[in-house]
C-alpha cells in the first residue's frame, strides 16, 4: 500500500479526462505545475533565509 502503479495512474487520468474534458486538461496541468514550482521556490527561500534573533538594541 502506498505506491501508485501504472494501472492506477491510467485509471485516474481517464477519470480526469471524462470529468474535465480534453480542452481543460492542459490548463489544469499548467496550473498544477506552476503551483508546485512556486511552492518549491518559497520553501527554498525560507530555508535560505538566516534566522533572525529577537534582540532589542538599547540606545
Amino acid at each position: 500500500m502506498g505506491r501508485i502503479g501504472a494501472s492506477e495512474l491510467i485509471l485516474v487520468l481517464a477519470i480526469a479526462l471524462v470529468i474535465f474534458g480534453p480542452s481543460k486538461l492542459p490548463e489544469i496541468g499548467k496550473a498544477f505545475g506552476k503551483s508546485i514550482r512556486e511552492f518549491k521556490d518559497n520553501v527554498n527561500k525560507v530555508s535560505d533565509e538566516p534566522e533572525e534573533k529577537d534582540t532589542i538594541k538599547e540606545s
